[in-house]
């Protein structure tokens, strides 16, 4: 088993970020780090109106991230495993896809003094997963504000997740395409994920099961 003590969980909207997360909570005693997503007061307007509301939305995002994670290096990441369902990097996933160039420009002003503050986790879990399984989980999870989802919208994340990671070599990654699994419900998938987290080195790893693999 590696020995990552601070350890990441992302992907794009409804991937299952969160319930991973609380798996390997319990697999490994491990401290949590959730993002708080309805307590940002615009975000509901920005499904309904993304270039109107993209700039406040983002920053509102952008400070509460920020100041989860200094909170979290106040703490000691060394005495206890800590798992999070955000990346603070990802951030600059979302700002691209939504701010004009202006408002890109301002933002990255504010990030640039804000990441290095920043603590770097040891091992980033990148979940992917077919447009129809997230959208899928999307509407299982029934959120008021993402009743009316764009999908467009949602192939634009899943891009911009995919080119991100695709370039991303800060840390190692282990990339895990979700799709045709259910870690929740079935043990053996669970089993075989946690597994291959463990199993996961230095550098990218690559996790791709199938359907198929599970009935086996």
């Amino acid at each position: 088993m590696n020995r990552a003590k601070y350890i990441v969980v992302e992907g794009p909207i409804g991937v299952g970020k969160t319930s991973l997360v609380k798996i390997l909570s319990e697999e490994l005693n491990a401290r949590t780090v959730l993002e708080v997503v309805e307590e940002n007061p615009f975000l509901s307007n920005f499904y309904t109106d993304r270039q109107k509301h993209a700039f406040q939305t983002q920053i509102f995002f952008l400070l509460s991230r920020f100041k989860q994670q200094q909170e979290l290096t106040q703490q000691d990441l060394f005495n206890q495993v800590t798992v999070s369902d955000y990346f603070f990097a990802k951030d600059r996933v979302f700002a691209g896809l939504t701010l004009d160039a202006n408002e890109l420009s301002l933002y990255e002003r504010i990030y640039s003094l804000l990441q290095p503050k920043v603590a770097r986790p040891d091992l980033v879990i990148y979940l992917q997963a077919r447009l129809d399984v997230l959208l899928a989980q999307i509407k299982k999870r029934g959120r008021d504000f993402e009743k009316m989802f764009d999908v467009n919208y949602l192939e634009q994340v899943c891009a911009a997740y995919t080119d991100f990671f695709h370039h991303y070599d800060e840390t190692p990654l282990l990339v895990v395409d979700s799709s045709d699994i259910d870690f929740v419900g079935n043990a053996r998938d669970r089993a075989n994920l946690l597994e291959a987290i463990y199993k996961a080195g230095h550098g990218r790893t690559i996790y791709t099961p199938t359907s198929e693999a599970r009935s086996a």
